[in-house]
């Protein structure tokens, strides 16, 4: 009977052992899957970033063309609407900063 309770205590401490290395994986299994979808955000990013990079290059092409036109109109609304923006983010951060 002695040797019945002997290997019963030895089950179950293996099985223990076997329930943390099965915690540990299932660990290493969830940061594994989160870094994989922080790389997801990252790599969508990336592509935003890569996107306004396009964008504002065309814009200061287009805006070349116009200040070598000499559209002196558009030129000064341009130029407040930009110090407008401006004054608006330095305010909008200096609110929640």
């Amino acid at each position: 009977m002695s040797d019945a309770y002997e290997r019963e205590r030895q089950n179950n401490s293996r099985l223990e052992e076997l329930s943390s290395k099965v915690s540990a994986l299932r660990g290493v299994t969830v940061d594994i899957y989160d870094n994989a979808r922080s790389q997801d955000v990252i790599d969508s990013s990336n592509e935003v970033f890569s996107n306004l990079s396009t964008s504002l290059k065309g814009s200061a092409g287009r805006l070349g063309r116009m200040a070598s036109q000499g559209n002196k109109v558009a030129i000064l609304k341009l130029a407040g609407g930009i110090i407008g923006v401006v004054v608006v983010l330095y305010w909008l951060l200096g609110f929640f900063w």
